[in-house]
């Protein structure tokens, strides 16, 4: 499986070592986690959305690469990924198995292309940088379409709510448990 993920605005720039260093990539070195690739690009520019074009022609180029499970490709992303992560999928959703948007939101009147694509969304309450009424929105969008969204909310918990989600093993056993089948 590969999980295609996105940074947030701190990883732009083109040190590659600041990308790493993310939280998700340096959690998963430190629990020896092997069960997925994973595959995080650097935006280079101020945002994903100014270079968007470019980040769907390399999503694709790794979906076709022989090491990926095409029925396992999952996508994540917080904060400017995880709006990028709900614009990408909005985009492209018969690649993705599943995705874990974190403290993002994006084009609620768009969300019932992700009907068929499981959502499990993480935000954190008290987030005063990306407010978790984004978050609610995109899950009410998606499920009033018929599909499968949830959303977890973090009580006490401000905008590093990318803590909380990629440090749930409950997470990683839920992407597990999704797949896409191919046409």
């Amino acid at each position: 499986p590969v999980l295609f993920h996105v940074h947030g605005a701190g990883g732009r720039g083109t040190d590659i070592s600041v990308i790493e260093n993310h939280f998700l990539l340096r959690t998963f070195r430190e629990k020896k986690e092997n069960r997925f690739i994973v595959v995080s690009p650097q935006c280079y520019a101020d945002t994903w959305f100014e270079i968007f074009e470019q980040l769907i022609e390399f999503t694709a180029f790794i979906r076709e690469e022989s090491y990926t499970d095409k029925e396992r490709f999952y996508l994540a992303g917080s904060s400017m990924g995880g709006y990028t992560t709900w614009q990408l999928a909005m985009t492209r959703p018969e690649w993705f198995a599943a995705i874990i948007p974190v403290c993002g939101g994006g084009m609620y009147w768009n969300a019932g292309r992700l009907k068929d694509v499981p959502v499990w969304a993480h935000h954190g309450l008290l987030d005063s940088t990306v407010r978790v009424e984004e978050s609610i929105k995109m899950v009410n969008a998606v499920n009033a379409t018929g599909g499968n969204a949830k959303l977890s909310i973090y009580e006490n918990v401000h905008h590093n709510s990318w803590e909380n989600a990629f440090t749930n093993e409950e997470v990683y056993l839920w992407l597990l448990s999704h797949k896409k089948e191919q046409k």
